[in-house]
């Protein structure tokens, strides 16, 4: 072998080492929980967050301890809106039969009735060192069958907010990122990914109709963005491993950065519904 072809031999592989590095140290697991062991949802009223309750405790499986501080995150936990003092949606911990047909501890919601906003998410707020980030998220997710074969609803499952994003229509300056399933006039279930500036003002959505809506069983949510404007933001979501949508558009709007997480929510015009989240990952940067 010629000296020049050794030594650009040599640099490649110099240059493909670091890349592996630094990629390795880019990406990581920064949070995962089954809520196994000692997690549990906190029943003490906080002063300062009466909306709020806080799931606590250390995964025995994992090590990880909640509540979800990551980014100097703080006071994230179960957002009780418009509950009706918990009648119209509640969260609990449940045993149940898991993924893996074990049992497992997971994330029980339930929404009865509408009570204005009524909702239930799990908030990861006050997020003050991530902004230009790639992010992932997984969990398992079962959901019921009868709120999906409703005609012409809703139900959101995930979202985040940037700083400055509000539902007044041109008043907010943020930007949100959510992911829906709608049904249609004839109560078929469907996936509806969508950015937008308010609720009806979308820079970009898409609907998928052929990957099925899983009803009474299983299923693994991923999402991933990168953030970015227009020309730089790319976002993801796949449901049991098929891609649901991609887009290659912004994921935020005038260069704000995440203001706070919906990592899961019950919300929605489809009612009665419940569900179940369990085994959730979050990653800086991707698998």
């Amino acid at each position: 072998m010629k000296k020049s072809n050794l030594i650009l031999l040599s640099v490649t592989l110099v240059f493909l080492q670091f890349c592996r590095k630094n990629q390795t140290a880019a990406s990581h697991v920064l949070f995962e929980s089954g809520f196994e062991g000692g997690v549990y949802i906190d029943q003490t009223v906080d002063p300062d967050a009466t909306d709020f309750q806080f799931i606590r405790g250390k995964d025995s499986q994992t090590g990880y301890t909640w509540p979800i501080n990551i980014f100097g995150g703080s006071k994230s936990g179960l957002h009780y809106l418009f509950d009706d003092n918990k009648q119209a949606v509640f969260s609990e911990l449940q045993t149940v039969v898991g993924h893996d047909g074990n049992l497992t501890k997971a994330l029980y919601s339930q929404q009865n009735y509408e009570n204005g906003y009524t909702q239930n998410p799990y908030e990861i707020l006050n997020i003050k060192k991530n902004g230009r980030k790639d992010m992932y998220i997984s969990y398992w997710m079962k959901l019921d069958s009868a709120s999906l074969t409703q005609k012409d609803k809703w139900r959101a499952l995930f979202e985040y907010k940037t700083v400055g994003y509000e539902i007044a229509l041109d008043k907010g300056t943020g930007f949100r990122l959510i992911a829906y399933i709608y049904t249609d006039k004839n109560g078929t279930p469907y996936w509806h990914f969508q950015g937008d500036k308010n609720p009806t003002h979308p820079y970009w959505e898409v609907d998928n109709k052929t990957i099925p809506v899983p009803k009474n069983e299983w299923f693994k949510t991923e999402f991933y963005w990168h953030w970015g404007g227009k020309k730089e933001g790319r976002a993801w979501w796949k449901i049991n491993g098929e891609l649901v949508a991609e887009v290659q558009d912004r994921t935020t709007r005038n260069k704000k950065p995440i203001d706070f997480i919906i990592l899961t929510q019950i919300y929605g015009n489809a009612n009665p519904k419940h569900q179940w989240i369990d085994d959730i990952v979050i990653w800086e940067g991707t698998p």
